[in-house]
């Protein structure tokens, strides 16, 4: 066995940060594998791929898993099983965004098996490993014979006090008003996802050419790898099967009639029925084929519906639904439909049609997310659910997949950006269902959850719009879309959504599929996608143009009390005795939060008058009374001297005899019983014991013709 002899590079990420890239330590067998370093935090990624391709193999089968080892951070997984299970959403994310930005390089006609796997080995709290991901796995295929055309690396730019930085801590992101992942090529941006608190079209610009800097100099330390490994040349592959001949019969039968359908700007489904029995009509024209001609069929006929929707796009200025090329589709939206959910809307742009809930609930419901790292929680959740009847299609049903999950943190994203703050103590859950699809299901699912939230009396300032553009480019020449259709995503070269209010970006999710793509071209995408967002604004402020006053009826109530330190134990009692206590007598939930020298108590019922009692409670424990105070107090304990009355929770004084009524008594005997309920005046503090005095005839009025007062007893020397 041989001694490993790793190779390595460092390079400055910024400020003096070094990152370095080491291959030949480890996993050794693996086509490629290097790990990344900066600080503590440690990524190994490794990338196989088959030889040759499973036989009939038509599409790239690529699959990229990140995942965290929770032993990375010292810590043991809190599933029952103590081992780390199926990838949660972060590590699904982080799948998605090295997914996305590996795809693009590889060859069109290669359709080998390619594995990349992506695992967190050391972590530091500091630093964000989903930034250096997409690092990794380019370095590993760099490293590999695998056939990539370039090499590519990703970057995180957050703008922190008006500075952009590159891959901030995650003490700096905390602060940051701007945060994008973008990932590029030496010479092309090939992705951009991210949010921010309605940033200028500009700033964003600002933001990729930060990246693009950044990523030059990461994919020159992976060339500078490559070239001390000694890697000089990528494997050969076997390329599909393809039928000149076959391809011109094709071509001569259906071009025509391609064109007409493409042309008729015809539903959905009516086109793709219309394609579908063209196709038929194409194989029974064919006749009987040798059985490897027989895949081509499809893929020609394809092929020839791809290349003339775009050319007619690019030079006809004609989509397949007959619109403009900035055109949005027909908007109808609507709120409060279903009687139940505290908030709900429908909306719907065309054929892609969005029905979304918003659920008020407590602290008690909020959202644990765990990772290597940390564990918090969310108090803002929002699921988006595709069910195959959305396309017309029979599906079976096996949970969320990769794309409900990316499409949902879109929306989340987007929305978040105008949520309100930490003060704000309902735990908010969004559900979109997309009941129709035919392109921008995500982009519905943020006008959709806009009005639902507003709609529930979520104190939402500003509504949120999202878009979809799309990009047909051909030899110079290019079109920009509004607005895309499915098809027109599939045949595009780029898919760039944009959700924000009228004042600024939210949101933006950008996956290019050509090489070169300009900061003009991009430019002109962002100011027609804000053309596009404000026209859809303006139709959802007609529809509801602002939030509502409040919740609905059968929505939880909630108040908010902010209380002295110190009174938190008195609240919660020992052993939690006096919160249980008001929470069983009230029906409310109660939560409390300590926040510095303050507690934060969060009360919640299910109508006002159980919240409106436990409010009064809790208020009544933290009370400080005061001389002159007035209070319904109830009788506690009756003694020769007196009674001692509880006029507020866990708080007693002493109504002496003297103080009962005007006139004088002799004894206790038939003047109170335990239980009375009686209105007394504070009229002393004992300064040695701290004990109220209290006084009931204080508030009645005086004879004209009065007793002598009883002589007062010292109450110092009476015990209760």
């Amino acid at each position: 066995m041989t001694t490993p002899n790793p190779i390595n590079v460092t390079f400055d990420i910024g400020d003096g940060r070094m990152v370095t890239i080491e291959t030949g330590k480890l996993a050794r067998q693996a086509d490629g594998a290097v790990t990344v370093r900066l600080g503590n935090c440690i990524i190994l990624a490794t990338v196989v791929a088959n030889k040759e391709p499973k036989e009939g193999q038509s599409f790239f089968p690529l699959s990229v898993d990140y995942q965290e080892k929770f032993a990375s951070a010292g810590r043991i997984p809190g599933s029952f099983f103590k081992r780390e299970a199926r990838l949660n959403d972060y590590e699904i994310l982080t799948s998605r965004l090295i997914d996305r930005a590996l795809r693009p390089l590889f060859p069109e006609d290669y359709v080998c098996e390619v594995q990349v796997l992506v695992s967190l080995i050391s972590s530091d709290a500091e630093v964000m490993p989903d930034a250096m991901a997409c690092l990794a796995a380019s370095a590993a295929l760099a490293v590999s014979d695998i056939p990539i055309q370039e090499i590519i690396s990703e970057v995180r730019i957050g703008r922190v006090n008006g500075k952009m930085i590159v891959n901030p801590t995650r003490s700096e992101l905390a602060e940051a008003d701007m945060e994008f992942m973008i990932a590029a090529t030496a010479k092309n941006i090939m992705m951009v996802e991210g949010g921010s608190k309605e940033c200028q079209e500009e700033d964003l610009i600002a933001a990729i050419e930060l990246a693009h800097k950044a990523i030059q100099a990461q994919v020159k330390a992976q060339e500078e790898l490559r070239n001390k490994v000694g890697v000089k040349g990528k494997r050969d592959y076997t390329k599909p099967y393809r039928n000149e001949e076959l391809h011109k019969k094709i071509n001569k039968f259906a071009e025509k009639k391609i064109k007409e359908i493409a042309r008729s700007a015809s539903a959905k489904h009516d086109r793709s029925d219309a394609f579908k029995k063209l196709q038929d009509d194409l194989i029974e024209h064919l006749g009987v084929l040798p059985d490897e001609d027989v895949p081509l069929v499809k893929y020609y006929f394809s092929e020839l519906q791809y290349h003339y929707v775009r050319d007619m796009i690019l030079e006809q200025k004609v989509r397949l639904d007959g619109r403009g090329l900035e055109d949005v589709r027909p908007l109808t939206m609507e709120t409060d439909i279903l009687p139940s959910p505290h908030g709900s809307a429908l909306f719907t742009r065309g054929e892609t049609q969005s029905l979304t809930t918003v659920t008020l609930g407590t602290p008690l419901d909020e959202l644990l997310i765990e990772s290597a790292a940390k564990s918090d929680y969310s108090k803002f959740i929002l699921h988006y659910n595709f069910p195959p009847f959305s396309t017309g299609e029979v599906k079976p049903m096996r949970g969320v997949g990769r794309r409900e999950v990316g499409h949902g943190n879109l929306a989340l994203r987007s929305l978040k950006q105008i949520m309100p703050g930490g003060e704000y103590p309902y735990t908010v859950r969004i559900v979109s269902d997309i009941l129709e699809s035919n392109g921008s299901s995500s982009m519905a699912t943020v006008c959709a959850g806009s009005l639902a939230l507003m709609d529930a009396g979520v104190p939402f300032k500003k509504h949120v719009s999202g878009v979809a553009m799309g990009l047909i480019s051909k030899e110079g020449k290019y079109a920009i879309l509004t607005d895309i259709l499915g098809d027109e995503d599939h045949l595009g070269d780029m898919d760039f959504k944009v959700t924000g209010t009228k004042e600024g970006i939210c949101g933006v999710q950008m996956d290019i599929k050509v090489d070169g793509l300009s900061m003009d071209i991009m430019r002109q995408a962002l100011d027609q996608a804000k053309r596009g967002r404000l026209q859809i604004l303006d139709a959802m402020y007609a529809c509801l143009p602002e939030h509502r006053e409040d919740v609905k009826p059968h929505a939880p109530r909630m108040e908010k009390l902010i209380i002295d330190g110190e009174f938190i134990g008195a609240v919660i009692g020992p052993g939690g005795k006096i919160i249980q206590e008001i929470q069983k007598s009230t029906g409310a939930t109660i939560n409390i939060t300590e926040v510095g020298k303050t507690g934060e108590v969060s009360i919640f019922s299910a109508d006002k008058e159980s919240l409106d009692q436990a409010v009064a409670w809790v208020k009544s424990i933290v009370a400080v009374p005061e001389v002159g105070d007035v209070f319904d107090a109830t009788v506690k304990s009756i003694k020769e001297f007196g009674a001692f009355v509880e006029f507020l929770p866990g708080k007693q004084g002493l109504l002496h005899i003297s103080e009962i009524m005007w006139k004088r008594l002799e004894t206790m005997e038939g003047v109170l019983n335990e239980g009375d309920k009686v209105k007394v005046k504070i009229i002393g503090v004992d300064p040695k014991t701290g004990k109220f005095k209290l006084s009931r005839k204080a508030l009645l009025p005086k004879p004209e013709q009065s007793q002598a007062p009883r002589p007062a007893q010292n109450q110092n020397n009476q015990r209760d």
